[in-house]
């Protein structure tokens, strides 16, 4: 018989990502639900805005997931301030490259790579004995819609959040018959910071676009506040889910993945250059 799903609602988490976009909002809202909460990222001066505005217990660590040994340190600082057992860990920092496969600079790659897939495997690693000692508990690793299709000018996002998604599906069967679950998460377009704090080294279609321009068209694009995604993704781990969709164009991304796995960009492209041009009407 499957066991029941424990809640995490009011129990201690840790949230990797936590100084913006998702992680503060999940930070936030389960904080406000009574939760401790133990948050990390490297940007040291919004994660102190997001401390300050929790509403319960919480340790800060300033933390670069690329650092695997550090992940450990941090492990081992939680298990030492924890106030009851550990519900969930939100492996959750990500950033982004846009690219042509063609002029890509491998060492832009290696660094998404290094934090976007190695820093949720180090997160794993550093965690997951934490809840196997519990027999309880979540790993949820952040994915993306682009870890179920291939985008183009961006394969070094993609890449890494298929390993995302393809190494939190294997653990996931590692952990049957346990009370340790493994949760993969596929955001769409959520209004943060990333397309601005991408690195873009120029304008991979040609257009001539500043790096401030193409942030902005992203998020004309964008669909889901983070307050709503962490909303999504707080009620997807409570109700057991394996994997959630998050965003009306999460749905659209996994419906196409399954219908048309070759062609599904001649769709996605028809979708948003209609969007597109409402754009440029509504400015009108």
């Amino acid at each position: 018989m499957p066991r029941p799903v424990s809640r995490i609602t009011g129990r201690p988490v840790v949230i990797t990502g936590a100084a913006s976009g998702i992680g503060r909002s999940l930070a936030r809202r389960l904080s406000a639900l009574g939760s401790p909460v133990a948050i990390a990222d490297l940007d040291e001066a919004g994660l102190k805005e997001t401390a300050e505005s929790l509403r319960g217990p919480a340790l800060t660590r300033v933390l670069d997931v690329r650092d695997a040994a550090d992940q450990l340190r941090f492990a081992d600082e939680v298990r030492a301030w924890l106030p009851a057992p550990l519900a969930a860990v939100f492996n959750n920092a990500g950033v982004a490259v846009t690219s042509s496969v063609l002029d890509a600079v491998p060492e832009d790659d290696d660094w998404l790579h290094d934090i976007n897939f190695h820093g949720v495997v180090n997160g794993t690693r550093a965690f997951l004995p934490i809840l196997a000692r519990q027999d309880d508990g979540a790993i949820v690793n952040t994915s993306s819609v682009y870890g179920l299709l291939g985008m183009p000018y961006q394969s070094a996002y993609c890449a890494a959040k298929f390993a995302v998604r393809g190494f939190t599906e294997a653990l996931r069967q590692e952990l049957r018959g346990t009370g340790v679950r493994a949760v993969t998460v596929h955001p769409g377009g959520i209004t943060t910071n990333i397309a601005r704090n991408a690195r873009i080294r120029k304008d991979p279609e040609g257009l001539g676009r500043t790096k401030e321009q193409m942030a902005e068209q992203f998020e004309a694009m964008t669909m889901t506040s983070p307050d709503k995604a962490a909303q999504i993704i707080h009620h997807g781990v409570e109700r057991g889910k394996a994997r959630i969709l998050v965003g009306p164009d999460a749905y659209l991304f996994d419906a196409l993945a399954r219908i048309t796995p070759t062609h599904y960009y001649s769709v996605i492209s028809g979708v948003m250059s209609r969007a597109r041009g409402r754009q440029r009407e509504s400015v009108r």
